[in-house]
């Protein structure tokens, strides 16, 4: 047996009770969470050992350090793997991250929003896309335009901190 709050009132978050399950715990635990101070339980896969793709996977425990890295724009891609629409946009994507590769300062990433979760953005509806400028990673921009390259290229040209080449000689 468990004990969980799932607080349903912004995002479903959820906080797990961690030791013995005895009345004095349930207590402190139900107290710690009307006083904040408990940390949101997350749902993570294990960092995969590698990267195979040029579309970078993340999972919850690696999101943090990739996508909040000052230094780096990040596109990513939260998806469901049930979803057909992100069945439809993954090679797209794919295409997208093989064609700006050569981009040092540009991360193509996705994470399986069904497996893994954080606590920085809220996803309504998949696929959610979001960008994550270097240096502005407190306000991620939502992708809303087509889902063809075409239209994911003009976007990071807008708002990427450092100008994309389509050419690995350029750079």
């Amino acid at each position: 047996p468990t004990v969980r709050i799932t607080d349903t009132r912004v995002d479903m978050k959820k906080y797990n009770l961690e030791g013995e399950i005895t009345a004095d715990n349930i207590r402190k635990f139900v107290k710690d969470w009307q006083s904040g101070a408990l940390k949101q339980s997350l749902k993570s896969e294990e960092i995969p050992a590698e990267q195979t793709g040029n579309v970078y996977v993340l999972v919850g425990k690696s999101f943090d350090s990739i996508v909040l890295d000052e230094t780096k724009d990040v596109l990513v891609k939260f998806y469901a793997p049930w979803c057909g629409h992100c069945k439809t946009i993954a090679p797209i994507f794919e295409e997208l991250a093989t064609k700006l590769k050569h981009n040092k300062n540009l991360i193509i990433a996705k994470i399986d929003s069904t497996t893994n979760e954080t606590d920085k953005v809220s996803i309504q509806g998949f696929p959610t896309i979001k960008f994550f400028p270097a240096g502005k990673k407190n306000s991620p921009i939502d992708f809303d335009g087509d889902r063809t390259v075409e239209e994911f290229e003009a976007f990071l040209n807008k708002h990427a901190s450092v100008p994309l080449s389509n050419n690995k000689d350029d750079l």
